[in-house]
């Protein structure tokens, strides 16, 4: 487990110490929620990729995307160190939610605290739909693409009782336009 920068000083209670502030903290969760926002917006952008059908670009959209995924893994080790520290500081456990550190925590930080967590909570539902909505476009991209293929191949593709993909016969006749 990464370790955290201390400082020597007054814990919480009072006490001298060596401890992770809630400052430290505060600043941990500022970085995850920019890099929250940077992963919505590189999901908008292959969003918006996918819906043009600019597949060219798409792979560099899905790096930038796993780069920051990575970033905020990186993240995630810090935070949690740090929320571990302070929790301690505030006689939690250990594995205390940020909302109970909230809860906890002296003013003026437990109102800082609870703003990070609606922050966090509001921009996982927006990543979670906009992922769900990529998820979408690229299975409908890939059944048109297959469709198409399938098309100038002469077959059928349908499912079987047991949901396998079987050839289904001789498509029949079809016509096709040319200037596409």
């Amino acid at each position: 487990m990464p370790t955290c920068p201390v400082k020597r000083g007054r814990s919480l209670r009072g006490e001298t110490e060596d401890r992770v502030s809630l400052t430290d903290l505060s600043s941990v969760l500022w970085r995850s929620r920019e890099l929250l926002e940077l992963l919505l917006f590189k999901l908008e952008e292959e969003q918006l990729l996918l819906a043009a059908g600019r597949s060219r670009w798409l792979a560099h959209a899905t790096r930038e995307v796993e780069v920051v995924l990575d970033q905020i893994r990186q993240t995630e080790v810090a935070r949690a160190a740090y929320a571990q520290a302070v929790a301690g500081e505030l006689g939690l456990p250990l594995e205390a939610s940020l909302g109970e550190l909230a809860d906890a925590a002296p003013a003026p930080w437990s109102d800082l605290l609870h703003q990070h967590r609606k922050a966090f909570l509001t921009l996982t539902a927006e990543i979670s739909t906009m992922a769900d909505t990529n998820r979408d476009l690229l299975t409908a991209g890939q059944r048109a693409a297959r469709e198409t293929m399938l098309a100038f191949a002469g077959t059928v593709e349908t499912y079987s009782a047991q949901g396998k993909t079987v050839s289904g016969g001789v498509r029949r006749p079809s016509l096709v336009d040319e200037a596409i």
